[in-house]
């Protein structure tokens, strides 16, 4: 009976606090954008968005589980070794310090606080100057100690995340401010595709693979070690956490497409949360978001800032974990200052060109046992993918015109719509396939330890 009541008790904890890693302010944010832009078709829309924004994520969790590898590096090392550390130290990068990680104040900084400043305070650079310092000092001292993440954030700072969404969108669906109105734009006609691509914004199938060693490290610290035990509670909780993000994205969806009627189409998805939380709060509105948004992103906020830092303790031993958690919160907190467009404006060439690798990679774990691990399959399948992920890093980077993106995706399928990788990916597994049964190997990489 005890074990019993241990594995419940692992599978909530669990379970909350991987939501709670996932869940940032962006969760809340492109949903209810979404809403308002799919109207009347924010159900099927929403199918599209879930498929990307929570499937994926869930499936990226169990990827890593499945594979048994040491970390992210050790799954992407099964291309070669070299490219398994380049592409990690870029992927940490980039959902750590260098994007991410400054974006969790920049955006509950925007959203929970600049409403209550006044015209004057907006224009000074000392609001979230002090707000990032406060804000990254909460998460340097609860990331300290990694191994109360579940105690932390699964028992105490998700309940509380939760039950404040739980106000807000659960008082809109019952009292909705109107009908919802036409679609818009992509989802007139397309709202499953167009919600699809919208659900790689959350960023959460990026950082799957990530989360995922926490998770599992979590787990055995819960006292499960046996590899099926802990595939099957990864599995379970991380099922948990994606159900709690497609309740809260379908419900928050739907109050935005039903907030149409009431307040207009607002520019994004922070317009829409504060007018919708005024709407029905008042003042009171304001603070109660201001809550959600904080809590959202303090909890993305610990996960990033211990993820960064075991791995790159782990590559550089010699510099401690609290080393590196101290250096990625001080460049995090620099870096919040710059501003959120800016941030967001420099890191999506990079998320253009990870993405795809990182869906291949997830793929290529599932189906390695198939193939019997042959490397010749991996290199093929990622260089294809990498090349075409380069062209649509290089549309956002270089900003390409409407002729020449229509001329590229004459021979590069889906290019115009982000996608153009889709199609060389799956030649690029083919062709390995092929290969691989044609009896071309190429030289193994060294084995890496499982986790």
């Amino acid at each position: 009976m005890s074990a019993v009541l241990r594995d419940r008790s692992a599978f909530w904890a669990t379970g909350l606090m991987l939501f709670a890693l996932f869940f940032g302010a962006g969760n809340l944010i492109f949903p209810a954008a979404l809403g308002q832009q799919a109207g009347a078709h924010v159900f099927s829309a929403m199918f599209g968005f879930l498929l990307t924004g929570a499937g994926l994520p869930l499936v990226g969790i169990i990827a890593v589980a499945y594979a048994n590898t040491a970390d992210a590096q050790a799954l992407a090392a099964r291309v070669t070794p070299r490219y398994g550390l380049i592409y990690t130290v870029l992927l940490y990068l980039t959902i750590g310090p260098l994007f991410a990680l400054p974006r969790t104040a920049t955006v509950s900084f925007e959203i929970g606080v600049v409403p209550f400043l006044s015209e004057a305070q907006r224009g000074s650079f000392l609001p979230l100057a002090l707000f990032s310092l406060a804000f990254f000092a909460l998460s340097y001292w609860l990331a300290l100690s990694p191994g109360k993440l579940v105690s932390r954030i699964g028992k105490v700072l998700t309940p509380l995340l939760l039950a404040s969404i739980a106000i807000l969108v659960g008082y809109a669906a019952f009292k909705p401010m109107g009908a919802l109105q036409a679609a818009q734009g992509g989802y007139l006609e397309h709202p499953v595709a167009t919600g699809l691509i919208e659900g790689y914004q959350t960023m959460d199938g990026l950082v799957s693979p990530v989360f995922a060693i926490i998770v599992i490290d979590a787990v055995r610290a819960l006292g499960l070690h046996g590899r099926r035990q802990v595939l099957r509670m990864v599995s379970f909780s991380g099922g948990l956490a994606v159900l709690c993000l497609a309740l809260v994205y379908v419900f928050i969806a739907y109050m935005g497409a039903s907030s149409v009627a009431g307040i207009g189409l607002q520019e994004n998805g922070a317009a829409v949360l504060a007018k919708v939380a005024l709407h029905y709060f008042g003042g009171a509105g304001k603070a109660l978001l201001a809550i959600i948004v904080f809590l959202a992103c303090l909890t993305t906020s610990v996960g990033l800032i211990t993820a960064c830092a075991e791995y790159f303790n782990r590559i550089l031993p010699r510099v401690s974990y609290f080393r590196f958690a101290t250096l990625f919160t001080v460049i995090s907190c620099l870096l919040a200052n710059v501003g959120l467009s800016a941030i967001v404006k420099l890191s999506l060439p990079m998320l253009m060109l990870l993405y795809p690798l990182t869906i291949a990679l997830i793929l290529l774990a599932f189906l390695h046992r198939i193939f019997g691990g042959s490397r010749i399959v991996y290199v093929a399948t990622m260089s294809l993918t990498g090349i075409a992920g380069l062209f649509d890093a290089a549309k956002i980077a270089f900003g390409f015109s409407p002729e020449t993106v229509a001329q590229i995706s004459h021979w590069l399928p889906y290019y115009d719509i982000g996608l153009g990788w889709l199609v060389p990916g799956a030649v690029g597994l083919a062709i390995g396939l092929l290969l691989h049964l044609a009896g071309v190997r190429l030289a193994e990489p060294p084995q890496q330890p499982g986790v």
